[in-house]
């Protein structure tokens, strides 16, 4: 396993990467170019400019998220072609920086969504929250202005240059159905996966978050067996999963160890997180530790530990305690103990896979 750490960049993060480096294990950023709008081609000189700065501070960029995918793709429009064009170049170019992995996602408008950014927890700490029956309820143009206003720093999939167009994009998407959406998809990595596979990238797409559709928009990366849907659209080790314990572990009823052992060879990039779901249907973002949602955390790291698992991870969503102020969800303080927890578990099983190899050569 691989740990690394997202950065949104200097002057868009409040974590340096000196400090991100002094966190035990932990050898690579996961970036992007946040600023450049969905659909345009990444200019070489900036990918670059971030592979400069993350060497020197002695870490890697193997993993971006995300390459973000125009929603006329995603739409099935005519206009897509010139954007899947865009998509392949910057392939091509990140391929050429040393680029391994790109995550993205196939969710209609909203990358991941939320009620509250800060919600307090009883002990100090706020969280990221959802609630369900809000959503439910919800005029989503004034929840996306209530979720802007409570952050200094642009959120990731909320920018406001996407978001500015949500009126037009909602009648785009009436009468999209989840057929569509995968139609498109297919479309889609049949266009990308090749030139993902010459340049020597893994493409990982990540689950949607929450795992169900909202607002009336179909969703599709939900569950083991669209996963499994999903890798006979395009069957090659260039097409990938993302698997984010959070976004699937919002569904009670995903077993994502045994999506682990069932897809492990095409797990390029894991996102390991905990939250913890109410019966309502209600979840809060958690600290990393198994005891402290309903994730199977140690089940998790445990299942990657017994596949040999080669690839990239990072920890997730993290708590906002100590009083830091941060991109909700993005601090140093929590994220670090969660990598310190994922290790500690890691290494407890190479311990005692040793242990045991040990006790049968004695035999």
């Amino acid at each position: 396993m691989q740990m690394t750490f997202r950065w949104f960049g200097e002057g868009n993060d409040t974590v340096p990467l000196s400090y991100i480096k002094q966190i035990p294990g932990t050898d690579g950023i996961v970036w992007s170019l946040h600023d450049v709008p969905a659909g345009e081609e990444w200019p070489i000189e900036r990918t670059m400019e971030v592979k400069q700065q993350a060497e020197q501070a002695g870490l890697h960029i193997d993993v971006v998220e995300s390459v973000n995918v125009h929603e006329d793709i995603k739409l099935g429009l005519p206009s897509r072609d010139l954007y899947i064009e865009n998509y392949k170049r910057t392939i091509e170019k990140l391929g050429s920086v040393g680029v391994k992995v790109i995550c993205y996602n196939f969710m209609p408008i909203f990358d991941w969504l939320r009620t509250d950014l800060h919600r307090p927890m009883g002990n100090g700490a706020t969280a990221l929250f959802y609630e369900n029956s809000r959503i439910a309820n919800a005029d989503p143009f004034q929840l996306v202005e209530e979720i802007n206003a409570n952050s200094a720093l642009t959120m990731p999939g909320w920018e406001p240059e996407r978001l500015q167009h949500l009126t037009s994009l909602f009648e785009a998407y009436k009468g999209v159905t989840e057929t569509h959406l995968w139609e498109n998809l297919r479309y889609f990595l049949n266009e990308i996966i090749p030139v993902a596979a010459r340049s020597g990238i893994r493409m990982a797409i990540h689950p949607d978050d929450p795992p169900w559709p909202v607002f009336g928009l179909p969703r599709i990366m939900t569950s083991q067996e669209n996963f499994r849907t999903f890798l006979k659209l395009y069957d090659s080790p260039s097409n990938g999963i993302t698997l984010c314990s959070g976004s699937l572990g919002a569904n009670p009823n995903n077993d994502i160890v045994s999506m682990i052992h069932e897809f492990g060879d095409r797990i390029p990039f894991a996102h390991i997180r905990n939250v913890r779901v109410y019966e309502n249907g209600d979840f809060i973002e958690t600290s990393h530790r198994t005891q402290d949602g309903t994730v199977d955390i140690s089940g998790i790291v445990k299942a990657y530990h017994d596949i040999g698992f080669t690839g990239y991870a990072r920890p997730d969503h993290g708590r906002h305690i100590w009083d830091e102020q941060c991109r909700p969800g993005y601090g140093l303080y929590d994220r670090a103990l969660g990598i310190m927890y994922l290790w500690g578990l890691w290494d407890g099983y190479v311990h005692a896979a040793a242990t045991n190899g040990d006790k049968e050569a004695g035999s």
